[in-house]
């Protein structure tokens, strides 16, 4: 089972939302995650961004990979 770290879209139209969530790589965008691991909300001004590290690293540690974007917000919150 892959799994990967990547934001699922929450929110209404034109106002979105993002939850960084643990994931099998094969389910779709809004499936059920395994866990919630932080939010994103770029619609505020400063982009307001909350991620629990103990927990990414414990999914990096079990071998779950992180999108390109999950990426760049943990570099961005450290």
């Amino acid at each position: 089972m892959a799994l990967k770290l990547r934001l699922t879209r929450m929110g209404s139209k034109k106002r979105p939302f993002y939850r960084i969530v643990a994931i099998n790589s094969a389910t779709r965008r809004d499936g059920r995650p395994l866990e919630f691991l932080g939010y994103y909300n770029p619609m505020t001004e400063p982009v307001e961004l909350k991620i629990d590290t103990e927990k990414v690293q414990a999914w990096m540690d079990k071998g779950a990979k992180p999108s390109d974007t999950v990426k760049a917000l943990l570099k961005k919150n450290s």
